[in-house]
Parts: structure tokens; C-alpha cells; sequence
């Protein structure tokens, strides 16, 4: 599916101004937000003929796949830089598609920027709300830290240089970091009107005015059939370091509304790679915990979902889903007349009508492979056994939270 229209790509005043996605937990690549039901992100081969093969069953986990567009780098007259999105039409270019691991270098371009001022200079949205931003002269020093709040009120407003007003956003310093990198090495490695190729896909929090996120990195295996053999060690080493061996599962990031401050609580991928497995067991509870009480009405939904979508993984033949994340959303805040009229530190929220709604989406196709993949270098039998496993292990400690253990 491509997305066209007789807009001219070259014409930002016809583009659609992409944002940073706000509420992006993990992950390298910079999520933006093209509109209120849809984000964006740079388009991966291997990842697009995912989507575009998707099995009928994964689709309720997984967003839905909305085409592709294209988007160039814009600089205002204040040294201000913009992503712009045009409709792809056909036979436009030449356009650029990331490599299937643009980590390398991402993080070789995080390490030259060493100026706060610059970092600043290349983003123009405003960040003045978070409550522990990113200020160090070293970003990558920053980002050591494993937790930080942000203001849960994203919309509040502003005047902007013109006097009108302006929405002003809190962002996830996750989030906002990566769409400080991304914009970094498009400025440094692209001319400013090169046409990228982005991949559209729904924004599966839309509908949350305060998503709890709980981004989980699936699998007792992370690297790709075409990592080079330097990457397959430092991939094999993190997950012998973490949660990934022992229980096929890791934290690589996550938010968390909380009640009493109105901030969301946010934990790194950092802090997801030192968790022991006791460790782990705690941050599932506090991911579900809104800094006042348990919120129990969540679990037997999740728990749910997850249920429906290990039996679904188990009949998926031929499929290794290689780095890619799971993600546990719900709605950190009940209207009025659900929340409870007291709540101890140590009781659980419970509420006597419906369970709310809750969300579990795979996400991250970037290292996904399967019979018929142009990519496949290795033929595989079977449903992925890594990500069973670690889905198995999620549920049995999510069980034992609801059974109070």
C-alpha cells in the first residue's frame, strides 16, 4: 500500500509538519507523529514486507500498516529543523531507506555532539516542561540515568515568537532523545531536500489520555540472520547479561502515570538490562502500580491478551521475530466516577464495573524473518521458541502479581 495524492514532495508548504511522538518509551529510531491515529518511523525493507505479508491472525497484535511517504529535512531561518511529510508518488526519488541497524550509527553521531546548545538548535519543538531533561553537555552521560518523570499534562498551551497560541508538549526523554540523535545524523549525512521513505503505521495510544506504556524486548535472541559477527557477540553478551537468557524477556522501557505527583514515572533501557530476575518481577509490579495503588483491574485483561497471542505465535510457522518488542499499554487515569473515593499505599484499585481496556501490540519488524522473506539467509522450522518462552514466563510472573504472590 502507497499513499499518493498530486501534492509535490518538494513543497513544504503543501507537507504535513511531523512532530516527535510524545510518548515513545524505547527503542532507536525516532517515532513521529504524522496525525492524532497515525505515527511514523524510517522505512526498513525488511520490515515493510513484514507488514505487507502480515498473517491474518497477528493483525489485532500488531498496528495497523497505513503505506509509506516520503519526508525531507527542512531548516528554518532561525537554524531550526524540520521533518516534512508529502504523499509518495510514484516514481519520485531517489529515495533512501535506513539499513536494518541504524544503531551504529546513531550512536557514533550521539557521541560527537557534545554541545547542549547545538543539541537545542536542532529541534524546534519546546521541552521546557520536562521535570529531568536531557542537560548535560554529554547527552550520552544523560542518558545513564534510569529514571525520569515528565509532566502527564500535555496540553497545555503557549504563545509562540508571533503571538498566537501554541500547544506546548511534555515528551517521554527517551523519545525526546532519539528525535535529537535522528535529526543529528540527517543534518550531518543528507542534503536538506533529499527524499527519505517513511513507514506509516496506526498510533496505538491514540485513544489513551494517559497511556501506562511497558515496552519488552521478546526473546532469548537478538540479532538478525545478517548481523555481522562482531554485532552477534555484543547482541549475545547484553542478553546473557539480562533477563533475555533467563526468562526470554526484557525491559527496554516504560512509563508509568502516576496518581499522586500527575508526573509519568519512565524507566530506560538501561535500567530494563541491569534488572535481575527478582528485579524484573518488581518493575512489572510497579508498572502496574500509579504511585498510590495496585491496579489490579488491569491484569486478567492483559493476561488475556497475551494468552490469545502465545497461541497465535505457537501456529506462526517459520517466524523468528529477531529484536522485535512487545508492548502493554492501558489508561493510567479512570474517569471521576471510577476512581475510588480512598486508596492506601498498599491496596489495589478496583473499580465494579468493566474491566478498562488494555492493549498488547508486537512492534519492531526490523530483524523479523520467515519463509518467503527476500531476506531469509536461514530456513527455520516451527513457531519461534525464544519468543514462546519469554511470552510464557511474562504470563506466569503476571499471574502470580494477580494472585498476590
Amino acid at each position: 500500500m502507497v499513499v499518493q495524492d498530486s501534492m509535490d514532495p518538494g513543497d513544504p508548504r503543501r507537507g504535513v509538519l511531523l512532530e516527535p511522538f510524545i510518548h515513545q518509551v524505547g527503542g532507536h529510531m525516532s517515532m513521529m507523529k504524522y496525525d492524532e491515529h497515525t505515527v511514523c518511523k524510517p522505512l526498513v525493507s525488511q520490515e515493510q514486507r513484514f507488514y505487507e505479508s502480515l498473517p491474518s491472525a497477528m493483525k489485532q497484535f500488531t498496528p495497523q500498516y497505513k503505506g509509506t511517504i516520503s519526508v525531507h529535512l527542512q531548516k528554518d531561518s532561525r537554524g531550526h529543523l524540520s521533518l516534512i511529510a508529502n504523499p509518495l508518488k510514484e516514481n519520485r526519488g531517489p529515495y533512501d531507506a535506513v539499513s536494518p541497524d541504524p544503531a551504529v550509527s546513531i550512536w557514533q553521531k550521539l557521541k560527537q555532539t557534545t554541545s547542549s546548545s547545538t543539541d537545542h538548535a536542532l529541534v524546534q519543538w519546546n521541552h521546557g516542561q520536562l521535570k529531568h531533561t536531557i542537560q548535560d553537555s554529554c547527552p550520552s552521560k544523560a542518558l545513564l540515568r534510569t529514571e525520569f518523570h515528565f509532566r502527564a499534562d500535555v496540553a497545555s498551551f503557549r504563545e509562540d515568537a508571533n503571538g498566537n497560541q501554541a500547544e506546548k508538549k511534555s515528551f517521554n526523554p527517551w523519545g525526546l532523545h532519539c528525535h535529537r540523535v535522528h535529526l543529528t545524523r540527517m543534518y550531518s549525512e543528507y542534503q536538506e531536500n533529499k527524499l527519505h521513505r517513511f513507514l506509516l503505521l496506526e498510533n496505538v495510544v491514540s485513544k489513551y489520555k494517559y497511556p501506562c506504556i511497558l515496552d519488552l524486548k521478546m526473546g532469548t535472541r537478538q540479532h538478525g540472520d545478517d548481523a555481522s559477527e562482531e554485532k552477534k557477540a555484543r547482541h549475545i553478551k547484553k542478553c546473557e547479561q539480562s533477563t533475555s537468557a533467563s526468562l526470554g524477556v526484557r525491559i527496554c522501557g516504560m512509563q508509568v502515570y502516576q496518581a499522586d505527583t500527575q508526573h509519568f514515572l519512565c524507566k530506560d533501557k538501561y535500567y530494563g538490562r541491569k534488572l535481575s530476575v527478582d528485579g524484573f518481577r518488581q518493575a512489572l509490579y510497579q508498572f502496574l502500580h500509579n504511585g498510590t495503588c495496585l491496579q489490579t483491574a488491569f491484569l486478567q485483561p492483559i493476561l488475556s491478551q497475551l494468552e490469545e497471542l502465545l497461541s497465535v505465535i505457537k501456529t506462526q510457522s517459520s517466524y523468528r521475530f529477531y529484536s522485535s518488542s512487545l508492548l502493554i499499554i492501558y489508561e493510567g487515569q479512570d474517569p471521576p466516577e471510577r476512581t475510588p473515593r480512598s486508596c492506601l499505599p498498599k491496596t489495589n484499585c478496583t473499580s465494579p464495573r468493566a474491566p478498562r481496556q488494555v492493549d498488547v501490540r508486537m512492534i519492531d519488524f526490523a530483524h523479523t524473518t520467515f519463509k518467503g522473506s527476500q531476506c531469509t539467509k536461514t530456513a527455520y522450522d516451527g513457531p519461534d521458541p525464544g519468543y514462546i518462552f519469554g511470552l510464557e514466563n511474562l504470563i506466569r510472573i503476571l499471574r502470580d502479581i494477580a494472585e498476590g504472590k
